[in-house]
């Protein structure tokens, strides 16, 4: 960084200006094609067809991955259900234990290469794939690793037993973090997977299918199938799996469980938000502005639990709104591989576009736009921090997820008058709760409808605590004593 002397002899300096620090790609090797990795092999797909994965920031093709059609999960389902006989499934706790434990020490071997991996997949800042996700992963194998021999204990019956195959899909917002929510406490439990990734984000999934081959993990336990939509319908609907596990839009989460009502298929569903992050005039302003930062602007707003209904109460909503634009000023938008950027690349075009509708409307219906000043780059998908004023609960902006860096601010007086504000939606994720005094984030918790509660902080995560919604963000809890429930079959 450079600091400017004044020629006329002022005490006033420059802005700070750092320069780039880019992490290097040398510690990746991307193949020029991928296959589905099924009984602890990569193999061709059976009808041949291929799609591309490209960088969100660049538009650069990465790689060319394998379209899994219904003959696939077909395969893929029967060597998972080998596996959950001959092996996983007669297996002692102890000795499955041993198998997550080595898992988790690879990926922290190997944490460095899998978070370039994700951020140049995803488009999410290299910060956030190093210093949030990678160490999370690695805790989720760790934790749940814990669990295997003790799973009498857990409170779900003196003699649980394993469901048998998990058809688990996951989304792109987290790639490798959501895998580590879905595959850890599966295979903890006794259970074998068979996981689809996204498929704008299948690398790192590629990348954990290798990892297992290196922690020798028997062939059939986890099996990855990457493909579209089309590829998550075959497997949810084979007759014989026995668990589905989705994360993703409540739109696909309400087809899944049209597709399993009146199956024995046991169903978690962890879905969409509209969280609403309340800020009362006893709030720390400083404080509050940087959970609000990182309750929206965090992964570009790609996060199902994210902030981005703001409410303030009106004696200090002035001040807020003042000091968010000061900080949103200084965000640093561009290239994700840049250790100094805040604010990465949307993950597609499709995605961009949605964003980019929503906040049309928001401006068509009434409400007050700005965005943070900041060049935006030539090629990949971009969009920049965006806050709406004048916010009303008719507002689409309000009401839907945008799934993108854009807040609506909205106002309150009373706490009831937050509640009702906050509960008004048919979501129920999260919320977040700023204020000095405990007895009012006590009450205020206690009536949110929403699975998980901050209180003076935004978007904490550890494996040890569960995860889940209600109404249209789903049921079932991931993470926790809590989460090991969805995988397990209570026998007394």
């Amino acid at each position: 960084m450079t600091v400017g002397s004044p020629t006329d002899g002022s005490s006033a300096r420059d802005p700070f200006e750092y320069a780039p620090a880019p992490e290097s790609r040398a510690v990746v090797s991307i193949a020029t094609s991928y296959g589905l990795f099924i009984n602890g092999t990569f193999v061709d797909p059976i009808d041949g067809t291929r799609f591309k994965t490209i960088n969100p920031a660049t538009e650069e093709v990465l790689s060319e991955i394998s379209q899994a059609g219904p003959a696939d999960v077909d395969r893929a389902v029967a060597a998972a259900r080998t596996a959950f006989q001959q092996v996983w499934g007669p297996m002692s706790g102890r000795d499955r234990a041993k198998y997550l434990f080595r898992i988790a020490r690879i990926i922290q071997e190997r944490s460095r290469e899998l978070a370039v991996l994700e951020t140049l997949d995803n488009g999410k800042p290299i910060r956030e794939s190093r210093d949030v996700d990678l160490p999370l992963v690695a805790a989720h194998f760790f934790y749940h690793a814990g669990w295997a021999d003790k799973l009498a204990y857990a409170g779900l019956g003196a003699n649980p037993r394993p469901l048998g195959v998990a058809a688990q899909i996951i989304p792109w917002n987290f790639p490798l973090l959501m895998l580590a929510w879905k595959i850890a406490p599966a295979l903890a439990c006794g259970n074998t997977v068979v996981l689809k990734p996204a498929e704008t984000t299948p690398l790192t999934a590629l990348a954990f299918a290798d990892i297992c081959k290196q922690a020798d993990l028997p062939p059939g336990v986890v099996n990855i199938l990457t493909g579209d939509g089309t590829t998550g319908r075959a497997l949810v609907e084979h007759p014989d799996v026995n668990k589905v596990a989705f994360t993703g839009s409540t739109e696909v989460g309400k087809a899944i469980q049209r597709a399993v009502a009146g199956t024995n298929k046991k169903l978690t569903l962890e879905l969409g938000g509209k969280a609403a992050n309340i800020i009362f005039d006893d709030a720390p302003i400083d404080q509050a502005v940087e959970g609000i930062v990182n309750g929206i602007f965090f992964n570009q707003g790609h996060v199902c639990c994210a902030g981005s209904r703001l409410l303030l109460q009106e004696s200090t909503a002035e001040a807020v709104i003042d000091a968010l634009k000061r900080r949103l000023g200084t965000l640093r938008l561009g290239d994700p591989m840049d250790k100094n950027t805040d604010i990465g690349a949307i993950n597609s075009a499709e995605q961009w576009s949605r964003i980019d509708a929503l906040v049309k409307a928001g401006e068509d219906e009434g409400a007050e736009r700005w965005s943070a000043p900041c060049q935006i780059p030539e090629r990949g998908w971009w969009f920049p921090p965006t806050l709406f004023t004048s916010v009303t609960q008719a507002h689409r902006i309000a009401r839907e997820e945008i799934f993108g860096p854009v807040l609506s601010v909205l106002t309150f007086r009373t706490p009831d008058e937050a509640i009702e504000k906050a509960n008004n939606t048919p979501y129920g994720l999260s919320a977040g709760i700023w204020t000095e005094k405990g007895s009012r984030i006590l009450w205020m918790a206690n009536r949110l409808r929403a699975g998980v509660v901050w209180a003076n902080t935004y978007n904490r995560f550890d494996p040890t605590s569960p995860f889940g919604g209600f109404k249209e963000s789903g049921f079932g809890r991931e993470g926790g004593r809590q989460g090991l429930a969805g995988y397990l079959e209570r026998v007394s």
